[in-house]
């Protein structure tokens, strides 16, 4: 347990912990904030909890708040949009700021930027209407993920590997979202990497029986494998650590973070997305990844609010 002294504990005020929301993962933010104000109060600090809605604006100010612990996830929450809120009234916050969370929140451009500048990221196109389906599959090497490009916890997501299936995504994404893309399917490993301040935490390798890490292996299935340690050697650690600090600073985030990877059979690593308000669940990873570094749920929660001050 990491409670806090009362002079420790009155350095932050009044924390509000903005959860809930309005987007398609309600329901995953909502197991988060839960948690984290939990921990919080825990430890000793005056905390209010906030489920956002439409009225966020009269939320944040009858909270009467000294500054936010935000745990939304998707639009809304992640976008830079509450962020600029905040900024606007004046209230410190976690995470990232403005900026970098519109930018992590759009899968694509993220790509794009990681693409001028040389990090390495699978191949991708933009899908339209008019996407000859058949010529795209086979320029992205005969198999793809269908992805909207502004969703997270991979929902809006789907594998194909036929014209046809890819024209079903393709029109099923974009009930999420407007701009929808495929990138090439790599197939091996995949590992994600969470920074806290200027730490970055040990890697977690994700093994799923679905066919991919989807919705319910993230959220629902008792039978999704995290392993931490990961398994690679050292070098390889080092390697994929680098990577994520780069991808991770490259966006512009800040305080806290996720960044996702895959791995080809012959161990190169490919970005994926920055997860700029990551989940903080049972499920969650980067707790899992304090928790090997010997940080446990509370002191996680204290060190990215420390982030604030």
């Amino acid at each position: 347990m990491t409670e806090l002294t009362s002079t420790e504990s009155k350095q932050f005020g009044r924390v509000g912990v903005l959860y809930g929301g309005i987007s398609a993962e309600r329901e995953v933010s909502m197991n988060s904030g839960k948690a984290v104000s939990l921990a919080l109060k825990q430890s000793g600090v005056d905390v209010v909890d906030i489920d956002i809605n439409e009225k966020a604006i009269e939320q944040i100010k009858e909270a009467n708040i000294d500054r936010a612990f935000i745990i939304l996830h998707g639009a809304h929450g992640e976008d830079g949009r509450i962020q600029a809120l905040l900024e606007f009234m004046g209230i410190p916050y976690t995470g990232s700021r403005v900026q970098a969370c519109s930018l992590a929140m759009d899968k694509l451009r993220t790509k794009w930027l990681w693409q001028g500048i040389g990090l390495p990221t699978p191949d991708f196109r933009v899908l339209s209407e008019k996407t000859d389906w058949e010529r795209t599959l086979l320029e992205l090497g005969g198999a793809v993920m269908v992805k909207p490009a502004h969703e997270g916890s991979s929902i809006g997501m789907a594998m194909v590997r036929n014209a046809k299936d890819f024209a079903a995504a393709f029109h099923h994404a974009t009930q999420y979202d407007e701009t929808v893309f495929a990138e090439a399917l790599v197939t091996g490993a995949e590992y994600t990497v969470a920074i806290v301040g200027e730490e970055v935490l040990p890697p977690i390798k994700l093994e799923t029986d679905n066919i991919f890490y989807d919705y319910d292996a993230k959220y629902v299935s008792e039978d999704t494998r995290y392993l931490c340690p990961c398994g690679l050697a050292t070098e390889d650690v080092d390697r994929l650590s680098l990577l994520a600090k780069k991808a991770f600073t490259s966006v512009g985030c800040s305080g806290w973070g996720r960044v996702d990877f895959m791995a080809d059979e012959e161990g190169n690593f490919y970005l994926l997305e920055v997860n700029s308000v990551p989940g903080m669940t049972s499920h969650s990873l980067v707790p899992m990844a304090a928790k090997e570094n010997g940080v446990n749920f509370q002191t996680l929660c204290l060190k990215i609010l420390t982030e604030t001050l």
